[in-house]
């Protein structure tokens, strides 16, 4: 394993970590960490839930704090770690934060705007692209999805969810 590999996967692990703390708060357990300068500068998952708020995913709410640290809309020297594929939305922002590399643990069939369904990360129509890599830490970023949403499934035939509480797979 090459060092960058060994750099990816130490900070796919603390992504991950953010979205055990997202599921265990009843969010879809997604995870986000910007690191600049080989330091973690934002960490952050998914609050929609909590916040009843469409736009709180994990990598925007990470690029929001990224950027009031170092005082800049963008983010250029920056890598962006997530353990699902980014949506339109996020990948937007990423494109407008000018992030240069992102790595994401799972793709996200429903909903990818990275590879997926899109590739606007790398869509030569828009003035920035990024470098892209997929598939560190994928097996446990998409079992720690596939338990959560399990879970839900089996609370709502048991009846156990709560109004409201009406999580569905991204997508």
């Amino acid at each position: 394993m090459n060092i960058d590999q060994t750099q990816h996967v130490r900070w796919m692990s603390i992504a991950l970590e953010e979205a055990r703390s997202a599921a265990a708060e009843g969010e879809i357990p997604v995870g986000c960490v910007i690191v600049h300068n080989d330091t973690i500068i934002a960490r952050e998952h998914n609050r929609v839930e909590q916040r009843q708020d469409p736009t709180a995913h994990a990598e925007l709410l990470a690029i929001q704090q990224a950027a009031r640290v170092l005082r800049s809309r963008r983010l250029t020297d920056c890598t962006l770690y997530v353990t699902l594929e980014p949506c339109p939305m996020c990948a937007g922002a990423i494109v407008l934060a000018r992030i240069p590399v992102v790595v994401f643990a799972t793709p996200d069939p429903k909903a990818g705007a990275v590879a997926s369904l899109y590739a606007l990360l790398n869509d030569p129509r828009l003035n920035h692209r990024c470098t892209v890599v997929s598939g560190i830490a994928q097996d446990e970023a998409a079992s720690l999805l596939k338990s959560f949403f399990q879970k839900i499934r089996q609370d709502k035939k048991s009846g156990s969810r709560k109004e409201g509480e009406n999580l569905e797979p991204p997508g």
